[in-house]
């Protein structure tokens, strides 16, 4: 099942449970805009390169829409409207003022010197620019884009509006960014997993945990349950995967890959199949990738009792069966990956006031942010008698419907 089937229907079912009426179910599943641009660009050897960008603005019943940007060769609109979908929720569940958006472009960034992906970003800022903006649509960065690539847009968006740093989100400090902010989904899951093991009566010291992507969330999450005591047995990614039963040197493991630039010929660990990650033995399985990696092959295997989804839509429905009758908790990626859209409220809002907070004011009110968006989905759970991702839809799906009635949309 694709990733807007599985969204919608995990939308449906919250709907369901909160009964809903059938036209603002209707109402709120359709995106309030679908962009679709051209964007040609000359190359550095002199030809012509054309891609397709896309913008899909879900829903702005509670405030701006507010989404990353990606680039890369699978960019399908389906995708993109399902993720857009994503974040209307994921920002109603952090009970942040936003809609969802989500935005790309069809290209291999590898392939794309810099001054090329320059010069595609700034076409396609002056594409969208007019949809977009500081109490429109607030981008940010997303797979394949990065805090340089907002510096495009903002400098391309403000040739056109005057200077609106608030434009774009994950920017770099030295232009408005926010200190903590490369790190927030990776602390923000991890707020996430304290919140759950404590629920559980647990605490990170000592439990064991398997993490399957080392990008940025990944390697984060990994360094800071590190530091809390937890025991990391198992790492992969794009370049490889490795383990040690007694705990990975983190610090080590980060210098490692900075260094070579992959995970393999780490002296601190044994090289394995980077698919067994997933089905290691381990306490708490945190999928930090792609969508899709749990599913109806593989869920049985699942060794982990909690599963954390640092990913966006990392277990189809099929595994999400599977895991449920086998009693794993699965932290839904609408709640356990929303630290990063956190971070990035904090810093627009830093942007219009023009006063900048320091890291630990950041920290601090994530912290905040990611336990009651925690104790509110278990109120959603007790009163629904439903899993953790029904709580969080449910939660989620009610605050944009409540908003959606009071501005009297539904007529």
């Amino acid at each position: 099942m694709n990733a807007l089937a599985a969204t919608s229907r995990n939308f449906r079912n919250a709907s369901r449970i909160l009964g809903l009426d059938s036209k603002l179910e209707r109402s709120l599943l359709i995106p309030f805009r679908e962009i679709k641009v051209e964007c040609s660009i000359p190359k550095d050897d002199g030809s012509l390169a054309t891609y397709v960008g896309f913008r899909v603005q879900h829903d702005n019943a509670r405030g701006p829409m507010k989404g990353g940007i990606r680039y890369h060769p699978e960019v399908d609109p389906d995708e993109v409207n399902a993720l857009a979908q994503l974040m209307t929720w994921k920002t109603a569940v952090a009970d942040i003022p936003y809609g969802g958006a989500k935005g790309g472009i069809g290209c291999n960034p590898k392939d794309l010197t810099i001054s090329e992906l320059e010069r595609l970003t700034r076409v396609f800022t002056q594409k969208i620019h007019d949809l977009i903006g500081i109490h429109a649509d607030v981008p940010a960065p997303d797979m394949g884009t990065n805090a340089q690539t907002m510096a495009w847009i903002l400098d391309e968006y403000s040739k056109f509006h005057g200077h609106s740093p608030a434009v774009v989100t994950g920017k770099p400090i030295d232009l408005g960014g926010s200190l903590g902010r490369e790190a927030a989904t990776g602390r923000g899951c991890v707020f996430a997993t304290e919140a759950l093991l404590a629920e559980h009566g647990m605490s990170i010291n000592n439990l064991t945990f398997a993490i399957q992507g080392f990008g940025n969330v990944g390697s984060w999450a990994a360094r800071l349950i590190h530091e809390r005591g937890g025991k990391i047995v198992a790492v992969s990614d794009i370049t490889g995967a490795v383990k040690n039963p007694n705990g990975l040197n983190i610090p080590e493991l980060l210098m490692h890959k900075e260094r070579t630039g992959s995970l393999k010929d780490f002296h601190g660990g044994d090289a394995m199949d980077p698919g067994e990650v997933l089905v290691h033995e381990c306490d708490v399985l945190i999928p930090c990738a792609l969508g899709g990696v749990l599913n109806r092959d593989n869920a049985a295997d699942v060794k982990a009792k909690f599963i954390i989804e640092a990913a966006n839509h990392p277990t189809d429905p099929d595994a999400d069966e599977i895991l449920s009758k086998k009693g794993v908790v699965i932290l839904p990626d609408i709640y356990a990956n929303s630290g990063g859209v956190t971070v990035s409220y904090f810093e627009w809002v830093q942007n219009i006031q023009g006063f900048m907070w320091d890291e630990e004011k950041v920290n601090a009110e994530l912290n905040k942010y990611m336990t009651r968006a925690f104790n509110n989905i278990k109120g959603m759970c007790k009163t629904h008698e439903c899993s953790l991702r029904m709580g969080a839809f449910t939660l989620g799906v009610n605050r944009v419907a409540r908003a959606t009635l009071l501005r009297g949309w539904e007529a």
